[in-house]
This record gives C-alpha cells, sequence and structure tokens, in this order.
C-alpha cells in the first residue's frame, strides 16, 4: 500500500511540473488534478473518471498508471459505478410480440443515450494522444551520456519487497547522479521511482519483485548480488 495523492505530487514537483503545464498535457482539468493529489476523491466525478484521470496522470508524469488505479480499486472503489447487466430477451411468445418490441426499442435508446454521455464527457476531458504535450524535460545535460539519456522516453520502476527486507539506493543516470531514494525497503513495501535512465543498488535481490514498465522483469544473473544495474524504458543491464 502507498501514498496515491503524495506520490503523484512529489512526481510532479521533481520535475517542475506545473499544475497548469499538466493540465494542457492531460486534458483533466487542473482542479481534478489536485483533488488527485489530496486524494479528495469525492470531488471528483464518477469512480470511472477519476480511475481515467488517475491512470492518464500517473503515465503523464511516467509512473506506472495501472498500479494506481489497482491500488484506488483496493482502497476506494465501491463498485456502485457498475453498470447493471442487460438481460438479453428471450423469443416473445404469441400475442406478446408489441410490448416486446417495445422494451428492446427501450433499452437501445437508453443504451445510445448512455454511450453519447460518455463520448461528450471523454471529448471534454480525455483529448486525443496526439493532442497531449510531451513531458517536461529537465535542463541540458552537459555530458554525451547525459544527452543520450534525455533523449530516451520516461518510464516507471517499481522495487517490491515481498520475501525480506533489503536495501536499495536509486539514482537518476549514474551512480553519481541525484539520488531519487536510499533506505532500508521493509517486507511489504514498495518504491515507485521513474526517469529515462536509472542507476538501481538492490541489496538482497532475492527479497524482490522488480516491475519496469508496469510487467513484472527478471534481474539477468550478471548484475550479481548485491544487484547493481541500470533500467531504462527498454530493459535492465549491469552497471559496469
Amino acid at each position: 500500500m502507498f501514498a496515491i495523492g503524495s506520490s503523484l505530487r512529489e512526481a510532479r514537483e521533481r520535475q517542475g511540473i506545473e499544475l497548469v503545464d499538466a493540465e494542457a498535457a492531460t486534458k483533466v482539468r487542473a482542479k481534478y488534478l489536485r483533488a488527485l493529489e489530496d486524494e479528495s476523491f469525492d470531488l471528483l466525478p464518477a469512480q470511472t473518471y477519476v480511475k481515467g484521470f488517475m491512470r492518464s496522470y500517473a503515465d503523464y508524469l511516467g509512473l506506472d498508471g495501472q498500479l494506481y488505479v489497482d491500488e484506488f480499486n483496493s482502497r476506494f472503489a465501491s463498485g456502485e459505478d457498475e453498470l447493471p447487466t442487460v438481460t438479453r430477451p428471450g423469443r416473445p411468445r404469441a400475442g406478446n410480440g408489441r410490448q416486446v418490441e417495445t422494451t428492446v426499442v427501450l433499452v437501445a435508446l437508453a443504451g445510445i443515450a448512455a454511450i453519447t454521455a460518455l463520448v461528450v464527457v471523454a471529448w471534454k476531458w480525455g483529448g486525443s494522444p496526439e493532442e497531449r504535450s510531451p513531458l517536461v524535460r529537465p535542463p541540458a545535460a552537459a555530458t554525451k551520456d547525459d544527452r543520450k539519456a534525455l533523449r530516451a522516453p520516461w518510464f516507471g520502476l517499481r522495487v517490491q519487497a515481498v520475501f525480506g527486507d533489503t536495501r536499495l539506493t536509486v539514482r537518476r543516470r549514474s551512480a553519481r547522479g541525484t539520488v531519487l531514494w536510499n533506505g532500508k525497503l521493509v517486507k511489504g513495501r514498495q518504491v515507485v521511482r521513474q526517469g529515462q535512465r536509472l542507476w538501481v543498488r538492490i541489496g538482497s535481490p532475492q527479497n524482490v519483485v522488480v516491475h519496469l514498465r508496469g510487467r513484472p522483469t527478471e534481474l539477468p544473473g550478471s548484475v550479481g548480488s548485491p544487484a547493481v544495474f541500470f533500467a531504462t524504458a527498454k530493459d535492465i543491464k549491469p552497471a559496469r
């Protein structure tokens, strides 16, 4: 379990992104983005849209959007937004044709109205992928390796202590880069960090499960123990 709102705010502030910039990129109003960061979910529309906004915002920040939706579902989702299942009518009996036909027409009209409402909301808040602005990038780097890293896509890395405790250090770009996380990761907890190239050191790799871009990823045997490696959106390689 992790704090949804504070981790979203931390990721935004670390990248120097203002809410107005996030609003322009995600097409989600700034007041709703702030509500997500404050975990004031009652200020947002129905849960269906809360999850959509959350996924879009987390993905924009380079995080694992599905991870945030799963966390929301486990702690806050009530299931009240699920649409009722419409049972397909059976074969009508003789003399009851007009009533069945009227019912089918009413159900079809209700479905069209619901779809229309969803389309209007999606057009108002969603925006097409082509309309979204690119991620805000850090200032230009001085070295060749740094410039290459800045051209790489953003991604999310999740390290989860499943089988025991471990020491964990995550830095941006290299072993001398900015520290994004450093400390003891206790069993049952996890750390999510994002970037374009991350240097990672895991003291007890046998105790953790690593997710790269939301997918479980096995550490190559060559990273050793403790495991020291570079993570990018493409793969994980030993740090030499």
